[in-house]
């Protein structure tokens, strides 16, 4: 959407497979294959705005992935950063309808590896570096919402 209003895209994933379905669908935007294990600044750059939707709570070690996006923002520059949104209240929902076990199932072969709160994904980004974070939940009301959507000020 964003190359289409004149943005110019460059995406990543993991997947050449994912790689493949993304260049058919946009061929007029940059995709590479990488991981955000790897030093993506060095490779591609830096970017006055970075997307990261629905990545993190699948990364086994969030801290690195969550540095590599605060070297990919330009001073002055945004990250807009989604994860699936939990708290105490949606999970003890969860509980009292007889649905954690299937949510939180740590026998499902794939899906999340972490769960964050406002509170855990807040601390993940100033860890990183950024200073200026906002959130806002997205899907369902509010206490239950789907997931939680931080924009992420780079300091100059």
């Amino acid at each position: 959407m964003l190359s289409e209003l004149g943005f110019e895209a460059t995406g990543i994933d993991p997947s050449q497979s994912g790689i493949a379905i993304a260049k058919r669908a946009y061929p007029h935007c940059t995709f590479a294959k990488a991981s955000g294990y790897e030093d993506l600044a060095a490779r591609f750059g830096q970017f006055g705005l970075v997307l990261s939707v629905e990545v993190l709570q699948h990364c086994a070690y969030p801290r690195r992935i969550a540095q590599g996006l605060f070297e990919l923002v330009e001073p002055d520059g945004v990250a807009l950063v989604s994860v699936a949104y939990h708290s105490y209240l949606k999970n003890l929902a969860l509980a009292l309808s007889g649905h954690f076990d299937r949510h939180f199932d740590a026998l499902r072969e794939a899906g999340p590896l972490k769960f964050f709160s406002i509170a855990t994904f807040e601390s993940l980004l100033r860890q990183a570096g950024f200073r200026h974070v906002e959130f806002c939940r997205a899907g369902r009301v509010p206490i239950l919402a789907k997931s939680m959507i931080a924009v992420a000020r780079k300091d100059v």
